[in-house]
């Protein structure tokens, strides 16, 4: 008797001939999630398990295998060689002592001569025979017993299946430039992206002396929560102090935010562009502030040539909320450091800029190309694991 964690994938089993790529990804990320464990990986087309582990790490590596884009579920389990009286026995041994349960096997060793139904009848008898505080209900069962028969000449057997994030492995949607705030959207919108299977690089705009080292270490923290998730994050600081003040000395005040974020989109841009990145993400959702308004979003989308993604649009902030603190960024983003935008905030921004006055205006900034060059050259480059 060995035991294991067993690994099921989710959308994988959809993706036809290309399914092989997503399984191979899958497995790269899950043998990076279980770096730093003693323990062994076997990964297949047909089946994943964690082997040779130490037993005081598995709720450890259970706990990092669950935040893998990719797994739909998770099951400690029992590797026993296929025999009916030892898989009995192992059913006895594992399961609950009382309760209302049921047997459900999968026979796809069809050399075993008894039907599924059979199987799971005989290790059903056997358990009442043991327990008396155990029922058997089919349809309102408290905990179910399954048994896993394969072609390999051994049996899986577990009861407790243990939700993991679902969704794509990361790696195989693409690369993402995602603007990285302080706030509480921005790294949903991360944890969103990477759900779909999108490598997530970011970008920080740090306007020093206005805003501190504390807020940037703030944001490298929020991405060291989200590498779990996302996996490794390369994160650019880009200095944004000189290009606030050139917005402030040659444009309207209620225009500043949605100046300063034509300038973020196009430094986020020209990182993307270099870092082989097919589309922007920010955490932006529409209406929440003046800067996320359709008219805004237009105004600030047209700098760019690439696409935006927007994973937060139709979530209010309620939804927003609950995902932060499900993923364990809210308590990080909610700490009183201001960023680059809310120390320039002005107190009456506009929430209709049109796009032809937003060009006008940054054409007052003659040195605006040298600003952009010189916040690109200028960022510091973190890596985050």
């Amino acid at each position: 008797m060995e035991k294991i964690i067993l690994i099921r994938v989710g959308e994988l089993f959809l993706k036809g001939n290309n399914r092989q790529y997503f399984v191979s990804c899958l497995r790269n990320n899950i043998q990076m999630a279980l770096d730093g464990f003693k323990c062994k990986f076997v990964g297949t087309q047909n089946r994943m398990y964690v082997e040779a582990y130490d037993e005081d790490e598995e709720s450890a590596i259970i706990k990092r295998l669950s935040c893998v884009f990719g797994i739909c579920s998770i099951s400690p389990a029992v590797k026993v060689p296929t025999d009916e009286a030892q898989i009995r026995s192992v059913c006895d041994e594992v399961s609950p002592k009382e309760g209302k349960f049921r047997v459900t096997v999968n026979r796809a060793d069809k050399r075993v001569k008894k039907t599924s139904m059979e199987i799971a009848r005989d290790i059903g008898g056997y358990m009442l025979s043991k327990e008396k505080g155990r029922v058997v209900d089919l349809f309102t069962y408290d905990f179910e017993v399954n048994v896993d028969i394969r072609e390999n000449g051994f049996s899986y057997i577990f009861y407790e299946k243990i939700a993991a994030q679902g969704g794509l492995p990361v790696g195989c949607g693409g690369n993402a430039m995602l603007l990285l705030s302080g706030g509480i959207d921005s790294p949903v919108a991360a944890y969103r992206m990477a759900k779909r299977g999108v490598k997530i690089y970011a970008v920080h705009f740090h306007s020093f002396p206005y805003t501190s080292e504390l807020a940037k270490e703030k944001v490298i923290n929020l991405a060291k929560i989200l590498v779990p998730y996302c996996g490794e994050i390369e994160l650019s600081v880009v200095p944004f102090t000189d290009i606030q003040y050139a917005i402030k000395e040659n444009c309207p005040i209620e225009y500043m935010i949605t100046i300063m974020r034509r300038f973020m989109m196009r430094i986020a841009e020209r990182l993307a562009k270099e870092k082989k990145c097919g589309c922007i993400v920010t955490g932006e959702s529409l209406g929440q502030v003046a800067s996320q308004t359709m008219e805004s979003i237009n105004v600030t989308n047209s700098v760019v040539s690439l696409p935006v993604f927007r994973p937060l649009i139709g979530m209010d902030k309620t939804e927003i909320i609950e995902t932060a603190q499900k993923i364990g960024t809210f308590n990080t983003s909610i700490l009183p450091y201001e960023d680059c935008c809310t120390v320039f905030l002005p107190k009456n921004p506009v929430i209709k800029p049109k796009i032809e006055y937003a060009v006008d205006y940054e054409e007052r900034i003659e040195n605006r190309e040298e600003l952009i060059d010189r916040a690109v050259e200028g960022a510091e480059i973190i890596h985050i694991k």
